[in-house]
């Protein structure tokens, strides 16, 4: 398994404060934050690319799960090489792919050639550059005290939800001033940009596999029982927030309210946001495995809110109840993955993390999108069954772990 590197001596402050000035820590976070803005711009500025063409929600809704679908295959297959090779390699090359695609994408035409749409967010998908799991892989390298690596784990996961509050008000934003491929294309510059400020970094030109180890299993670190039973929890959680996207246009729609689109997403990460900075301020009692259950409870009773089909104000103060449990149940994901990952394979088994979510996310978006045609409540239904799964299994989980 792997394992923290321990410290001697004084403690060191892991103020939030404190672990932002330390080397390297702010241009890591800000890069990542950066270069992962295409995983929140996207689904919508593909939604909306459609729409623009008179497309149908069921085919910005697939096309859209196609994109989620695609990067959470690639980012296991990505983190795999990064795991053999580095950083730097594997993201020199994911990143001017994904932007490519993301260019080509509206000169496709997605309602006359559905099928060249696919193609091309096939490849922007399945390129998209393993930030998220490298940065996570990183930590323990920049940060040597375990206490500080739980205080920037905490600030990772928290910051990671303006993915989500930035990602579709940008999409959004370019698309009502200058058009949707405008938002497509700023999808495109920001992936790119975001990605350099992390592989110029010192730490990620450094970062190698630690001890480096021969591979010796086929599954990698889907191997350990465990960790396959959270990464099923955690495609329930997915499932949850791929229906947001398609809920806030539905709801947008028939309230005649365009602003929801982006605002109602954007909520559930500012709930996420002020959720993870609370989690992450203290220290809980107990394992951060029986932390997943306490967090899952809540993310899974917030979808009730959304259940009457609300005025749009109320949907978006609805948002936000679901949201405030997100990053403290991911911040307690990475730290269980962690303590469960296979030594070399940290980058790999972050990955499948992050996979999962996103298959989960591709299929809460297709059945959210098929499910809104039957109306708001069989809709509305959907995050609130994927949470629920979540909470089942991770209850497993917890007992697998103390048997």
């Amino acid at each position: 398994m792997s394992t923290t590197p321990v410290v001697s001596g004084r403690a060191q402050d892991s103020s939030y404060r404190a672990v932002l000035g330390a080397p390297h820590v702010a241009r890591l976070l800000a890069g990542t934050l950066i270069g992962r803005l295409p995983t929140g711009m996207a689904p919508v500025a593909i939604l909306l690319l459609v729409r623009a063409e008179h497309g149908s929600l069921a085919l910005a809704g697939l096309l859209g799960a196609l994109y989620g679908l695609a990067a959470a295959i690639g980012q296991p297959m990505l983190g795999r090489l990064v795991d053999r090779y580095g950083q730097t390699v594997v993201l020199y090359t994911a990143a001017p792919s994904a932007s490519a695609a993301f260019l080509l994408l509206p000169c496709t035409g997605p309602t006359r050639h559905p099928v060249l749409a696919a193609l091309s967010v096939l490849v922007a998908g399945l390129a998209t550059p393993p930030l998220e799991a490298g940065l996570r892989a990183l930590w323990s390298h920049v940060l040597p005290d375990p206490a500080r690596q739980r205080a920037a784990l905490s600030l990772d996961s928290s910051s990671q939800g303006l993915v989500f509050v930035l990602g579709p008000l940008l999409a959004t934003a370019f698309a009502a001033g200058a058009g949707a491929p405008a938002a497509l294309a700023a999808t495109a510059a920001l992936g790119l940009l975001g990605t350099g400020l992390v592989i110029t970094a010192e730490p990620s030109l450094a970062w190698a596999p630690n001890p480096p180890v021969e591979r010796t299993h086929r599954m990698g670190p889907l191997r350990v029982p465990g960790l396959r039973v959270l990464f099923a929890a955690l495609t329930g959680t997915g499932v949850a927030l791929g229906a947001v996207n398609v809920l806030a246009l539905a709801s947008a729609e028939r309230h005649h309210a365009d602003w929801l689109s982006g605002v109602m997403p954007a909520a559930l990460s500012v709930g996420s946001m002020l959720g993870g900075l609370a989690y992450g301020r203290r220290a809980w009692p107990g394992a951060p495995a029986r932390h997943l259950v306490a967090a899952s409870i809540g993310f899974a009773a917030g979808w009730m809110v959304l259940l009457t089909d609300p005025m749009p104000a109320i949907a978006v103060l609805g948002a936000v109840l679901p949201g405030s449990f997100l990053a403290p149940l991911l911040t307690a994901s990475f730290l269980t993955v962690d303590r469960l990952a296979p030594d070399g394979e940290s980058t790999e088994a972050f990955a499948w993390l992050i996979a999962c979510i996103g298959v989960g996310q591709a299929a809460g978006t297709a059945l959210a999108s098929l499910a809104s045609s039957a109306g708001p409540l069989p809709a509305a239904l959907v995050p609130l069954a994927g949470a629920a799964a979540a909470l089942w299994l991770l209850r497993r989980f917890n007992h697998l772990l103390s048997t």
